[in-house]
This record gives C-alpha cells, sequence and structure tokens, in this order.
C-alpha cells in the first residue's frame, strides 16, 4: 500500500484530534501533526494562517503533546516543527516528550544536516525517528548522505519554495523521487503541492507515498468539519490505491 500522510496543525481548533481519527479512518498510513511556530519560514500563507491561528487560540506543544497523548491511534504519528522549539526544550527533553505521548517521528526543516547530530541521538534513544528533507536542488553527494541518515522514511521536496497548493505536480519532484529511490529502499515520500487525488496518483508511479497539507488545512481553516475532511482524504486514499505499480 502507498504511504498517505496527511498533515494537520496541532490546536487549529478545540476539537482538533478529532481530525486525526478520521483521517486514520479514511486511510491515512501515519498523520503529520504540526506544533505551530511564530516563524515558519518554510510554510506558505495556509500553513503560516493555520499556525498563527493555533498559537492565538494557546498551543503550545506541552497542550498539542497532552491532546495528542489523551488520544488512542494506532497508526504512526510524526511531529513537524522547527528548530527554535527544539532548541528551547533542549533535544534530549524534547524528544522524550514527543515519545511519551506516543509520537514516533520527528521533521525539523530547518536543521541543516550538518548540525542534525546532537537531535539524531536523543530523537534514537527515545525511538524517535528523525527523518530528512531531500529538495530538488541537494547535490548527489549530500542527497546519498541524507538517504543514508533517514529514518522512518526520506521527505522529497517536490519544488523549491514555500508550502502551498498548486495546479500539478512539479517535474522537478517526480525527477527527485526517482534519484532518491535510486540511492535507497527506505521509502520516499513526495511533499509540497500534492493538492488533488490526481497528483497522487500521478507521484504513485515514482514514490511510496505522498504528504498531503495545505490542500487539506485550507478546508479546515474555510470551516471544514472532521467527517468532511476524511472524505477528502479518502479521495487521495483511493487514488492512490487505483495505481498498480
Amino acid at each position: 500500500m502507498k504511504g498517505l500522510v496527511p498533515y494537520l496543525t496541532g490546536g487549529i481548533r478545540p476539537d482538533w484530534t478529532r481530525y486525526l481519527r478520521e483521517y486514520e479512518r479514511n486511510g491515512a498510513t501515519a498523520i503529520e501533526i504540526g506544533l505551530p511556530f511564530s516563524d515558519p519560514i518554510l510554510d506558505g500563507p495556509t500553513i503560516q494562517e493555520a499556525s498563527d491561528r493555533a498559537l492565538r487560540a494557546g498551543a503550545s506543544v506541552a497542550t498539542i503533546l497532552a491532546e495528542v497523548a489523551a488520544t488512542k491511534m494506532t497508526i504512526p504519528l510524526i511531529a513537524m516543527t522547527y528548530y527554535n522549539l527544539v532548541v528551547h526544550r533542549g533535544p534530549e527533553l524534547f524528544c522524550r516528550e514527543l515519545a511519551d505521548a506516543g509520537i514516533t517521528g520527528l521533521i525539523v526543516p530547518d536543521l541543516p544536516i550538518d548540525e542534525a547530530g546532537a537531535l539524531a541521538a536523543a530523537a534514537e534513544k527515545h525511538g524517535v525517528d528523525l527523518t530528512l528533507l531531500a529538495a530538488p536542488t541537494t547535490q548527489p553527494d549530500r542527497l546519498a548522505e541524507i538517504a543514508r541518515r533517514s529514518r522512518g522514511f526520506i521527505y522529497a521536496i517536490s519544488v523549491m519554495g514555500t508550502t502551498g497548493e498548486r495546479d500539478q505536480i512539479a517535474e522537478s519532484g517526480i525527477r527527485l523521487a526517482g534519484e532518491l529511490r535510486r540511492l535507497t529502499d527506505k521509502p520516499v515520500l513526495l511533499a509540497f503541492g500534492i493538492s488533488r487525488p490526481e497528483h497522487a496518483a500521478a507521484a504513485a508511479g515514482v514514490c511510496d507515498g505522498v504528504v498531503v497539507g495545505a490542500a487539506l488545512m485550507r478546508r479546515i481553516l474555510d470551516g471544514g468539519t472532521p467527517e468532511e475532511l476524511g472524505a477528502v482524504l479518502g479521495g487521495f486514499r483511493r487514488a492512490l490505491d487505483s495505481v498498480a505499480v
């Protein structure tokens, strides 16, 4: 089965954990939970708005992790956040708190691989997979290092720029996924701009799954209920399942 990983900003609504259960029920293989940060440099307007709304509602790392811990899930949960929040607590405490909440993966997009040693060690100690990102402009030697050191899967960014919905899947992402799959047996998931089920189906031919972020968060910001978003994710699931690879 191809991987389907929806992104959800933690604390976006008081009942935000209901989206976790609906995503699980509608075919998610894992869920990426954004721990909101005030200066999310890699995120476009939609995720920025979601982060800002969550922060203004009082969401914090502590409140989000407490709510995650109280939500019984059977699929992996992955935290996505920025390095400032990791440094604030320290890698050791941060990873221990993730593990205590039941989170088994971590993505820190602004952490250079050359500076990832301390966090990688702390994550491994607490059973948290630190997943690294690769971009279309990543040089071949760095790409090989990312493929070797990434845990869980490899997060392939389809385009240079910020997160956000796009009209079509970028050819640069297709090329990157192909290069990574030649370097490693680890799963390669394509992210950024996976906005429609047909994008997921197109990506499925070259990668092991997709991450869907802004396309879902836009609907949540516009008032979409957990049940409605579950149905939307189900469309992505059916598109992936329709591709025999």
